[in-house]
């Protein structure tokens, strides 16, 4: 079965050269963007409730730009002026980039991991005598407080913001190709929206082990996936897999 139209389960990207752009000219196939999930604040009166005093904490961890918003969304709310003594942990430069929207980056304490939560885990160890603050989301990876337990560090997770299923009924009867999904969360969105979704011909795509595990929980066929050696990133594992099916003779 030839692709020709695919939806990803993600906003649509905001930059002008994104390969999926290139991918639409270079393929020629229909890709519509739609987040199965979104995020939704909690209340500063929520965060109180989980004994968390903004004035304790020394250092903030981030690991995505949504705790860096939902930080300061609370602060706000709680009427906490963040010292301009806080040391801020990043996930990653796109964290520590976008932390710009707050604070003067040059003035302020700074440290950034690679990619990963154990790449940020020796800056952190550096810093042990610190009182660490995570704002998270309710789905926090398992890997996170396990690094953090083993660093011995004085630390409090905190939720911040939650994973929303969005509600997808316009698609009831719209039929894509390839569906592409980026989490678990992203898995049970599908089947909350659509418990009686067969896949039949339908290709999955997914990024992630974790989002393989979910899939094939529920019975569904794995057609795509990435990381791979051989395809990094998900744009390259649709490009291979749709130039194989679509050459076919």
């Amino acid at each position: 079965m030839k692709v020709k139209t695919i939806l990803v389960s993600q906003p649509e990207p905001k930059i002008e050269n994104s390969p999926y752009f290139d991918l639409i000219e270079k393929q020629k196939v229909k890709i519509d963007f739609r987040p199965f999930i979104h995020v939704e604040g909690v209340s500063g009166k929520d965060v109180r409730a989980q004994k968390v005093d903004l004035n304790k904490y020394t250092a903030i961890i981030l690991t995505s730009r949504n705790s860096v918003d939902h930080y300061f969304r609370i602060a706000e709310e709680l009427r906490f002026k963040v010292p301009d003594t806080m040391k801020y942990f990043c996930l990653s430069e796109a964290v520590a980039y976008y932390l710009q929207k707050y604070v003067v980056y040059r003035k302020r304490k700074i440290y950034v991991g690679k990619r990963t939560f154990s790449e940020l885990a020796p800056l952190i160890k550096k810093y042990k005598n610190e009182k660490f603050l995570l704002p998270t989301s309710d789905k926090l990876k398992p890997e996170v407080p396990q690094v953090l337990n083993e660093l011995k560090v004085d630390w409090k997770e905190a939720t911040f913001y939650k994973t929303v299923i969005s509600d997808l009924s316009d698609l009831r009867d719209v039929y894509y190709d390839i569906l592409v999904f980026f989490s678990p969360s992203g898995i049970q969105s599908l089947l909350e929206n659509f418990p009686d979704f067969k896949q039949n011909e339908t290709r999955i795509a997914v990024f992630g082990n974790t989002t393989v595990k979910a899939a094939t929980e529920v019975g569904l066929r794995v057609d795509i996936q990435a990381p791979t050696p051989e395809t990094p990133s998900m744009t390259m594992a649709l490009e291979k897999y749709i130039k194989e099916v679509n050459n076919k003779k």
